[in-house]
């Protein structure tokens, strides 16, 4: 062989491994492209089909499924506010607070984060956080009845009852037939011994709401205040154990007898010795099934 053909042979074989070197992948370089893939891969949003199956699961598996939905892009309101609800789903109000909190700060002053947290706050048992949530929401959308319906009861709460009652008239003002709003007003003012108010604004949710149990114990507490023991039994009748009506007129009549010192004088109502007890001070429900008890806001 000639040595311009072995010259030729010896590069062709050189090329040949330089070509193969360069098709062999490096194990580093392709562990990295799989590691950034997989990071790519688990950053994607959840498809639409994830979403509805993970809503309509336990509320566990859908607080786990937003959990992740929320590590992914922190700053995504409607993850952030659907993790939050999520969370209070599973009674984990502490966590929800943090949640509405830090993304508060990226969307300062947000209604749709205002309302969550001061529901979350109040659930939480910091009623002073929740009222000036619903506050700023109140008057920054003085046309948002479910603001100043959330600031009464958040009010009720921490005993300004007065206050209240001013969140409730604005509230109702805006919804007038807006009945949980009704019947938390109702509430507050029998807390104040206005049992005619109450009595009123009661019978008011009740024509709004008629399958509310809620609005019927109220109501029908608050005709027993007044002695109108007769009526309060046609109240409950139906929506109430026959036994735990009859042992609710039975603990009133004593407590009225108990308040006043003597029977009611014939013609005169309880109502004007009786002051109506706070919801705290009610005996137990598992015992009577008697207490004052508020609606959803």
């Amino acid at each position: 062989m000639s040595r311009a053909k072995t010259s030729l042979a010896a590069l062709a074989v050189a090329l040949a491994g330089v070509t193969a070197c360069a098709s062999t992948p490096d194990p580093e370089a392709k562990a990295a492209a799989e590691l950034q893939a997989a990071v790519e891969a688990a950053m994607k949003p959840a498809t639409p089909e994830e979403i509805e199956a993970a809503n309509n699961s336990d509320p566990l598996t859908k607080a786990n499924f937003w959990s992740k939905e929320y590590a992914k892009d922190a700053e995504n309101l409607d993850n952030a506010l659907t993790f939050a609800d999520a969370l209070r789903g599973i009674g984990s109000t502490e966590r929800a607070v943090e949640v509405l909190s830090e993304v508060l700060v990226i969307h300062p002053n947000e209604p749709r984060i205002l309302m969550p947290l001061g529901r979350a706050l109040a659930a939480n048992g910091n009623q002073l956080g929740a009222a000036r949530a619903f506050e700023q929401v109140a008057v920054a959308n003085p046309d948002r009845a479910e603001a100043w319906a959330a600031l009464g009861t958040a009010m009720d709460q921490l005993e300004n009852h007065q206050g209240a009652q001013v969140a409730y008239e604005k509230a109702l003002a805006i919804e007038p037939g807006r009945a949980s709003t009704l019947a938390n007003y109702g509430l507050s003012l029998a807390l104040t011994g206005d049992l005619a108010g109450a009595e009123a604004k009661l019978r008011q949710a009740v024509t709004a709401e008629p399958g509310d149990v809620r609005v019927r114990e109220n109501l029908a507490l608050v005709l027993g205040l007044q002695g109108r023991f007769d009526e309060m039994q046609k109240t409950s009748a139906g929506f109430a154990p026959d036994k735990i009506v009859e042992q609710n007129v039975e603990l009133l009549k004593d407590m009225i007898q108990s308040d006043s010192g003597a029977e009611p004088a014939a013609g005169s109502t309880a109502s004007q010795t009786v002051t109506p007890l706070p919801a705290k001070e009610a005996p137990p429900a598992e015992a009577t099934g008697l207490r004052l008890r508020r609606t959803g806001g």
